[in-house]
């Protein structure tokens, strides 16, 4: 693994890869167990179980912009990563407590705002700006995410399903000690690698403030619980007008952010593409929701006499990443170098066509008329999806890094971040809206995908314009 990471990238990489491997390995132990635990433990309904799950991933997307402010401005992303990771597994180890659920998850999706912008930043600055190497690295970072995205429904999924759920969510937690561990081991060689030289040995008194803005988190959870009934009636027009205040924020204050000439169009550039990454991610995102319940209800899980556990389905994405990973990232780094390039736009609107064609899989299944169908099919929808992915994720990570302007950079990969929290929300209460208009979710995401893609390539060279030096 180390020689694959290393080969022609910065020795840091693999510090960044494990790290993120046991933070996603947190992320999705977590997620490939909440819906199913609110439904069966908790006597959630669908609906209502869904409609947290949105609110969660949801807000776990919108904090981002909040940690990559405090990273540009006050706190530097090395210490913020610390405080996301400690605050996450505080989070993670207080899901054991049935009575402190909504304060778990609170903690999640702060902690989560503080680490998730900061470490692909953080990656980002490892790589010169014109560096050819820049892609092929963040689709090797990519696996690592997906690795840890593998391991956590095998390993918390079925501790969770079959043995208790709280400890699932607890080995969730210990998966998060174990990448704050990584970091805090690969401080010297990120120190040595960091073109931008922020990174910096860590004293007391750095410390005393990690451990103090780490454990301030839990009042402000609670405090938060205060407007907990608004957040829920409101939040998709909250994600709605902080994505817009955002982007108006930058631009009123470019003379003192001292914007060089193209840093508008650069942000111009990242906001067009966030817009579009909101139609991925709401159908991809099925996958917490929908799509779990629908391997729970619909698909035969027997192979081979052994009934497969529902929360098994959500390794075969991240499986199919570790798989073709290498080879995409090769792939990628032989194509920029070549005649045949292909732009970041271009790239993206594929990965939403591939997006579409894995439901138009389910569309075609579900017009068979069966009442149970094979999980043969669920696995052909997974590697479309996944393929699609490849195309439109670690490539928009890369792109961030490489366009934002540089005192903004941790902001602008908040901003995102924050259209996957628009994504994330719409993706939970999409079913249910659909449902109430009798609408086929499947059918309606086949056709919103497939137009956002070919939009996406139809524009693609205007959408270069804006960043052509």
């Amino acid at each position: 693994m180390n020689k694959l990471i290393n080969n022609k990238n910065p020795y840091s990489l693999t510090t960044l890869f494990f790290t993120e491997m046991w933070e996603r390995f947190s992320y999705y132990g977590m997620r490939a167990l909440l819906v199913l635990y609110l439904v069966n433990s908790l006597g959630y309904s669908d609906a209502d179980a869904l409609h947290v799950y949105a609110i969660y991933t949801g807000l776990v997307y919108l904090t981002p912009i909040l940690g990559g402010y405090l990273a540009d401005k006050y706190l530097g992303a090395q210490k913020t990563i610390f405080i996301g990771g400690i605050t996450m597994m505080l989070g993670h180890f207080l899901m054991v407590f049935p009575d402190l659920l909504f304060l778990a998850m609170g903690l999640l999706i702060i902690g989560n705002g503080y680490f998730k912008p900061n470490i692909s930043i953080l990656l980002g600055r490892l790589y010169k700006d014109n560096d050819v190497r820049r892609d092929s690295g963040f689709s090797i970072f990519y696996i690592g995410i997906n690795l840890g995205a593998f391991l956590a429904p095998l390993i918390v999924g079925y501790v969770g399903e079959t043995i208790s759920w709280h400890y699932g969510f607890a080995i969730a937690g210990l998966g998060m000690l174990a990448g704050l561990i990584q970091f805090y081991l690969g401080q010297n060689k990120i120190i040595r690698e960091d073109f931008s030289k922020k990174t910096k040995k860590l004293n007391f008194n750095d410390w005393r403030s990690i451990m103090f803005l780490s454990l301030i988190n839990i009042p402000i959870i609670l405090l938060i619980f205060e407007i907990n009934n608004f957040i829920n009636q409101y939040l998709y027009e909250l994600l709605i007008i902080l994505f817009t205040l955002a982007i108006i924020f930058l631009l009123k204050k470019r003379k003192k952010i001292n914007f060089i000439k193209g840093d508008i169009k650069k942000v111009s550039y990242i906001g067009i593409l966030s817009l579009f990454v909101i139609f991925f991610w709401v159908g991809f995102e099925q996958a917490g929701g929908s799509l779990t319940l629908y391997a729970s209800n619909s698909v035969d899980r027997n192979l081979f006499g052994f009934i497969i556990p529902v929360s098994f389905f959500q390794s075969i994405n991240p499986l199919i990443i570790i798989l073709l990973g290498p080879l995409i990232a090769s792939f990628w780094l032989r194509i920029d170098n070549s005649k045949c390039k292909i732009n970041t736009s271009q790239k993206m609107g594929a990965g939403l066509i591939l997006l579409s064609a894995g439901f138009f899989l389910i569309m075609f299944v579900n017009n068979s008329g069966s009442s149970s169908i094979s999980l043969w099919w669920l696995v052909g929808v997974y590697f479309l999806h996944t393929l699609g992915e490849l195309c439109l994720s670690p490539i928009g990570l890369s792109m961030v890094t490489k366009i934002s302007p540089k005192k903004i950079a941790s902001l602008m990969m908040g901003i995102w971040f924050l259209s996957a929290a628009i994504a994330n929300y719409s993706a939970g209460k999409l079913p249910t809206i659909l449902q109430s208009n009798n609408i086929d979710l499947f059918t309606f995401l086949t056709i919103m995908s497939l137009v956002a893609g070919i939009v996406l390539i139809s524009i693609a060279p205007l959408m270069e314009k804006l960043v052509k030096k």
